[in-house]
């Protein structure tokens, strides 16, 4: 049996056709962030994939404002940055604007592990949308760019939102 969608309000085909896919995209991001995490550490949990690549591009951050980003609570990140202390990958540096606060970093040996598996995944996005037009993935990446910013810091239409032009999409 289908949703209603004669009743005021219902959605359209249009949103259930996004909730599909959407419900794919989602599926197979968290396969893949396993992928690439084991790929960087086998140890490392998936979600920490995330981490390293705003460490990567955003440099050093605090573990509050890394929580923030991604909007989890500070006792998830705690773990998580705890974790990837632990296998080498980060390590937390005195802020010097604020020295009762700590900076998270990439190390040599996170940054390299890190660079190896994103390179290789840049060339696999390369080769899987080589038919693409350039034009294309570049109205892709806004979407999901304006798609990931929704109710977040950057959201204009947020209380407080900022707009702070393209951020990097092909991280």
């Amino acid at each position: 049996m289908g949703e209603d969608r004669t009743r005021p309000g219902a959605p359209g085909p249009e949103f259930l056709a996004l909730e599909r896919e959407l419900a794919v995209f989602l599926r197979r991001a968290r396969a893949s962030s396993g992928e690439l995490a084991r790929a960087v550490h086998p140890d490392m949990e998936p979600a920490a994939y995330g981490l390293l690549v705003r460490l990567a591009d955003a440099g050093p951050q605090r573990a509050t404002d890394l929580a923030g980003y991604f909007g989890v609570g500070k006792a998830t990140m705690s773990r998580q940055l705890r974790t990837l202390e632990s296998l080498g990958l980060v390590t937390r540096t005195p802020d010097p604007d604020d020295g009762r606060a700590w900076l998270v970093r990439l190390t040599p040996e996170g940054r390299a592990r890190f660079t190896r598996v994103r390179e290789a995944r840049r060339a696999r996005y390369m080769r899987e949308l080589a038919s693409w037009d350039r034009g294309e993935i570049a109205e892709l990446a806004r979407l999901l760019h304006r798609l990931n910013t929704l109710g977040g810091p950057e959201d204009p239409a947020r209380p407080g939102g900022r707009r702070t032009g393209a951020q990097n999409p092909g991280a």
